[in-house]
């Protein structure tokens, strides 16, 4: 004898997995009204339309932050929709908090998807019809550490520092970092990929040249340039971009003694 559906029990699971009251009913009528047995026949049913979306492109997405309250652990990571409708959703904002706070709980490193991520993704593949993917995550720990996600949800920045550093100013920060005109390239000079550094040289040295400046001249000219491109790059070097007088460097919103460790800027698709 079949189980009598009822029309509170097919709303709980339209509640719960976000999916058509047609689907629901079908879901608890094969599984006897259980409404566990019923979510993991959805999943197990819906999931297999969404592996065969699987090319569809994901260009839309966004990025979620979560931090230790003792400002000594951050993790970012990143989730990939296909629309950014979808990406607004507040269910998907919910699961990438999610996927951060899981990040937050485990070792310091790349994240990699668990079975718990995967979970998650595959609900809003269910939920929503888009191909969805946990792209990446990252988690860092330090002495102290800071972070600033932007309003859209497409940009944001962690760092860590060898010391305490305000909140304020270690968001400020990571501010500059997402929105400062050139992303930096490392800290100081000793982060900059030489390979990058001699390319640069390279150019500074032909334009030189061309100028038909003596060898002598033209080399400290290529120097210079260097300097500048440098100073561009490196983090504790540039500009501070919340000074509106741009007099302040990076390096000197800092407190005395502490510098930066490490820091990673994220944007969605790229």
């Amino acid at each position: 004898m079949s189980a009598t559906i009822s029309a509170k029990d097919v709303m709980a699971l339209r509640q719960r997995t976000g999916l058509g009251m047609m689907d629901c009913k079908e879901a608890l009528a094969e599984n006897g009204g259980d409404m566990e047995k019923a979510v993991e026949w959805l999943r197990a049913k819906l999931k297999g339309k969404m592996d065969e979306r699987a090319g569809r492109a994901m260009a839309q997405g966004r990025l979620a932050i979560a931090a230790s309250p003792d400002r000594k652990a951050v993790a970012i990571v990143e989730v990939n929709v296909e629309t950014d409708f979808t990406a607004r959703n507040e269910m998907v904002e919910k699961a990438a908090n999610e996927i951060a706070a899981i990040a937050l709980a485990g070792p310091a490193g790349e994240v990699k998807a668990n079975d718990r991520i995967t979970s998650i993704v595959d609900n809003i593949r269910i939920t929503t019809g888009e191909n969805t993917v946990y792209r990446r995550g990252l988690k860092l720990e330090a002495p102290c550490v800071g972070a600033y996600l932007h309003f859209d949800n497409q940009k944001a920045a962690v760092i860590t520092f060898d010391g305490v550093v305000d909140a304020e100013v270690a968001k400020g920060i990571c501010m500059h970092i997402v929105s400062f005109a050139t992303t930096p390239l490392g800290v100081t000079e000793k982060d900059v990929d030489p390979a990058v550094i001699e390319k640069q040289r390279a150019f500074a040295r032909q334009e030189a040249i061309e100028s038909g400046k003596p060898a002598e001249i033209a080399e400290k000219m290529v120097e210079g340039k260097i300097r500048k491109f440098l100073q561009e790059v490196t983090l504790l070097n540039q500009k501070y971009v919340k000074d509106p007088e741009g007099k302040q460097m990076v390096k000197d919103v800092l407190p005395k003694g502490v510098t930066i460790l490490r820091f990673a800027r994220l944007q969605v698709g790229m």
